[in-house]
Protein backbone atom coordinates (compact mmCIF):
# COMPACT_ATOMS: atom_id res chain seq x y z
CA UNK A 1 0.00 0.00 0.00
CA UNK A 2 1.72 3.22 -0.93
CA UNK A 3 1.98 6.12 1.09
CA UNK A 4 0.30 9.64 0.53
CA UNK A 5 2.70 12.12 0.97
CA UNK A 6 1.45 16.15 1.42
CA UNK A 7 1.90 18.12 -1.03
CA UNK A 8 4.31 20.85 -0.43
CA UNK A 9 4.80 23.62 -2.39
CA UNK A 10 7.33 26.76 -1.76
CA UNK A 11 5.27 30.12 -2.42
CA UNK A 12 7.98 32.79 -3.68
CA UNK A 13 6.91 36.79 -3.32
CA UNK A 14 8.04 40.10 -3.19
CA UNK A 15 8.37 40.53 0.56
CA UNK A 16 8.14 43.89 1.75
CA UNK A 17 4.74 44.84 -0.55
CA UNK A 18 3.05 41.78 -0.93
CA UNK A 19 4.08 39.50 2.29
CA UNK A 20 0.46 40.16 3.32
CA UNK A 21 -1.44 39.04 0.66
CA UNK A 22 1.03 36.02 0.18
CA UNK A 23 0.18 35.25 3.43
CA UNK A 24 -3.86 35.50 3.27
CA UNK A 25 -3.11 32.88 -0.06
CA UNK A 26 -0.86 30.47 1.48
CA UNK A 27 -3.84 30.14 3.97
CA UNK A 28 -6.37 29.72 1.76
CA UNK A 29 -4.96 26.69 0.76
CA UNK A 30 -3.25 25.38 4.07
CA UNK A 31 -6.52 25.24 5.81
CA UNK A 32 -8.57 23.61 3.83
CA UNK A 33 -6.57 20.57 4.48
CA UNK A 34 -3.95 19.96 7.42
CA UNK A 35 -2.12 17.70 5.59
CA UNK A 36 -0.70 20.83 2.86
CA UNK A 37 2.41 22.25 3.97
CA UNK A 38 4.16 24.84 2.41
CA UNK A 39 8.23 26.35 2.27
CA UNK A 40 9.34 29.80 1.50
CA UNK A 41 7.52 32.25 4.29
CA UNK A 42 10.97 32.69 6.16
CA UNK A 43 10.62 35.50 8.53
CA UNK A 44 11.95 38.83 6.79
CA UNK A 45 14.74 38.65 10.27
CA UNK A 46 16.22 35.72 9.18
CA UNK A 47 16.12 36.44 4.99
CA UNK A 48 18.11 39.84 5.60
CA UNK A 49 20.68 38.10 8.37
CA UNK A 50 21.37 35.63 5.65
CA UNK A 51 21.60 38.50 2.86
CA UNK A 52 24.08 40.25 5.20
CA UNK A 53 26.18 37.27 5.54
CA UNK A 54 26.42 38.13 1.28
CA UNK A 55 24.93 36.29 -1.59
CA UNK A 56 26.49 32.91 -1.04
CA UNK A 57 24.98 32.20 2.39
CA UNK A 58 21.57 33.64 1.13
CA UNK A 59 21.31 31.08 -1.98
CA UNK A 60 22.15 28.35 0.65
CA UNK A 61 19.31 29.68 2.87
CA UNK A 62 16.84 29.74 -0.54
CA UNK A 63 17.68 26.31 -1.33
CA UNK A 64 17.37 24.64 1.42
CA UNK A 65 13.94 26.57 1.92
CA UNK A 66 13.10 24.52 -1.47
CA UNK A 67 14.17 21.17 -0.11
CA UNK A 68 11.61 18.86 -0.14
CA UNK A 69 9.04 20.37 -2.25
CA UNK A 70 7.62 19.99 -5.17
CA UNK A 71 6.25 23.11 -6.43
CA UNK A 72 6.77 26.31 -6.59
CA UNK A 73 4.02 29.13 -6.52
CA UNK A 74 4.98 32.63 -7.67
CA UNK A 75 2.77 34.82 -6.01
CA UNK A 76 2.92 37.55 -8.43
CA UNK A 77 2.61 41.65 -7.29
CA UNK A 78 3.53 44.60 -9.10
CA UNK A 79 6.98 44.25 -9.25
CA UNK A 80 7.49 40.63 -8.08
CA UNK A 81 9.18 39.89 -11.77
CA UNK A 82 12.00 41.84 -11.58
CA UNK A 83 13.22 40.77 -8.20
CA UNK A 84 16.73 39.36 -7.92
CA UNK A 85 15.90 36.74 -5.28
CA UNK A 86 12.27 35.71 -6.71
CA UNK A 87 14.60 35.05 -10.14
CA UNK A 88 16.70 32.59 -7.96
CA UNK A 89 13.93 30.89 -6.17
CA UNK A 90 12.87 30.21 -9.60
CA UNK A 91 15.88 29.27 -11.07
CA UNK A 92 16.53 26.60 -8.19
CA UNK A 93 13.14 25.15 -8.83
CA UNK A 94 13.83 24.47 -12.35
CA UNK A 95 17.24 23.31 -12.06
CA UNK A 96 15.38 20.85 -9.19
CA UNK A 97 12.24 20.04 -10.90
CA UNK A 98 9.73 21.72 -9.43
CA UNK A 99 6.45 22.11 -10.64
CA UNK A 100 5.44 26.06 -11.85
CA UNK A 101 2.76 28.28 -11.58
CA UNK A 102 1.77 31.92 -11.58
CA UNK A 103 -0.81 33.14 -9.16
CA UNK A 104 -1.45 37.16 -9.87
CA UNK A 105 -2.02 38.47 -6.24
CA UNK A 106 -2.50 42.43 -7.14
CA UNK A 107 -5.80 41.97 -6.41
CA UNK A 108 -6.34 40.76 -2.81
CA UNK A 109 -6.41 43.80 0.03
CA UNK A 110 -3.51 44.28 2.19
CA UNK A 111 -3.09 45.40 6.01
CA UNK A 112 -4.64 48.80 4.79
CA UNK A 113 -7.12 47.15 2.17
CA UNK A 114 -5.54 48.66 -0.70
CA UNK A 115 -4.52 46.80 -3.97
CA UNK A 116 -2.10 47.08 -6.59
CA UNK A 117 -1.46 47.50 -10.04
CA UNK A 118 -1.25 43.81 -12.00
CA UNK A 119 2.86 43.08 -13.13
CA UNK A 120 4.37 41.14 -15.69
CA UNK A 121 4.76 37.66 -15.38
CA UNK A 122 7.33 36.23 -13.52
CA UNK A 123 8.12 33.07 -15.44
CA UNK A 124 7.78 35.33 -18.65
CA UNK A 125 11.03 37.20 -17.34
CA UNK A 126 13.00 34.00 -17.14
CA UNK A 127 13.95 31.66 -20.07
CA UNK A 128 15.85 28.92 -21.30
CA UNK A 129 18.01 28.82 -24.63
CA UNK A 130 20.75 26.10 -26.32
CA UNK A 131 24.41 26.45 -26.80
CA UNK A 132 27.23 24.41 -27.28
CA UNK A 133 27.92 24.31 -23.67
CA UNK A 134 24.52 22.94 -23.29
CA UNK A 135 20.90 24.49 -21.88
CA UNK A 136 21.42 27.48 -19.98
CA UNK A 137 19.17 29.97 -17.91
CA UNK A 138 18.47 33.86 -19.30
CA UNK A 139 16.65 36.44 -17.93
CA UNK A 140 14.82 40.01 -19.24
CA UNK A 141 17.48 42.84 -17.87
CA UNK A 142 17.48 46.29 -19.10
CA UNK A 143 14.88 45.49 -22.09
CA UNK A 144 17.08 42.67 -23.49
CA UNK A 145 17.47 38.98 -22.98
CA UNK A 146 20.96 38.45 -20.97
CA UNK A 147 22.98 35.56 -19.43
CA UNK A 148 21.50 34.27 -16.14
CA UNK A 149 24.11 35.85 -13.85
CA UNK A 150 23.08 33.80 -10.35
CA UNK A 151 23.57 30.15 -12.47
CA UNK A 152 25.89 29.82 -15.23
CA UNK A 153 26.11 26.37 -15.53
CA UNK A 154 24.59 24.29 -18.13
CA UNK A 155 20.99 22.24 -17.23
CA UNK A 156 21.21 18.46 -18.18
CA UNK A 157 18.03 18.31 -20.50
CA UNK A 158 16.88 15.10 -18.90
CA UNK A 159 16.31 17.10 -15.42
CA UNK A 160 13.49 19.38 -17.52
CA UNK A 161 10.06 18.22 -17.31
CA UNK A 162 9.30 19.96 -20.82
CA UNK A 163 11.28 20.21 -23.94
CA UNK A 164 14.00 22.06 -23.98
CA UNK A 165 14.70 24.70 -26.35
CA UNK A 166 16.27 23.59 -29.97
CA UNK A 167 17.95 26.95 -30.73
CA UNK A 168 19.81 29.87 -29.34
CA UNK A 169 15.97 31.54 -28.84
CA UNK A 170 15.48 32.44 -25.39
CA UNK A 171 11.96 30.09 -24.56
CA UNK A 172 10.04 31.54 -21.71
CA UNK A 173 9.28 29.48 -18.69
CA UNK A 174 5.51 30.80 -19.08
CA UNK A 175 5.43 29.17 -22.44
CA UNK A 176 5.44 25.70 -20.30
CA UNK A 177 3.44 27.07 -17.17
CA UNK A 178 0.47 28.04 -16.45
CA UNK A 179 -0.55 31.37 -14.76
CA UNK A 180 -4.03 32.34 -12.52
CA UNK A 181 -5.65 35.47 -11.23
CA UNK A 182 -6.50 34.74 -7.16
CA UNK A 183 -9.17 37.32 -7.05
CA UNK A 184 -10.26 37.17 -10.57
CA UNK A 185 -10.53 33.28 -10.92
CA UNK A 186 -11.47 32.28 -7.26
CA UNK A 187 -8.26 31.48 -6.19
CA UNK A 188 -9.54 31.08 -2.80
CA UNK A 189 -11.58 27.85 -3.43
CA UNK A 190 -8.93 26.75 -6.60
CA UNK A 191 -5.72 27.06 -6.04
CA UNK A 192 -5.34 23.90 -4.51
CA UNK A 193 -6.61 22.64 -7.90
CA UNK A 194 -3.71 24.90 -9.55
CA UNK A 195 -0.79 23.54 -8.05
CA UNK A 196 -2.00 19.95 -8.76
CA UNK A 197 -2.39 20.91 -11.93
CA UNK A 198 1.40 22.31 -11.80
CA UNK A 199 2.71 19.33 -10.39
CA UNK A 200 1.16 16.75 -12.68
CA UNK A 201 2.61 18.89 -15.71
CA UNK A 202 5.97 18.56 -13.95
CA UNK A 203 5.28 14.70 -13.28
CA UNK A 204 5.59 15.32 -9.36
Amino acid sequence: MGVILPRKTFFSFHYVPDAWRAWNVRNSWVVRDTDKKSRGFFDNSVFEASKKEGDDALKTFLRKGLENTSVTCVLAGTNTWSRRWVRYEIARSIIKGNGLLTVYIHGVQNNEKETSAKGANPLAQMGLYRTNRGILLAEWKGGKWVAYADYTLAIPEGDLWFAAPKTNSVVQLSTHCLSYDFTGQNGRKDIGGWIETAAGLAGR
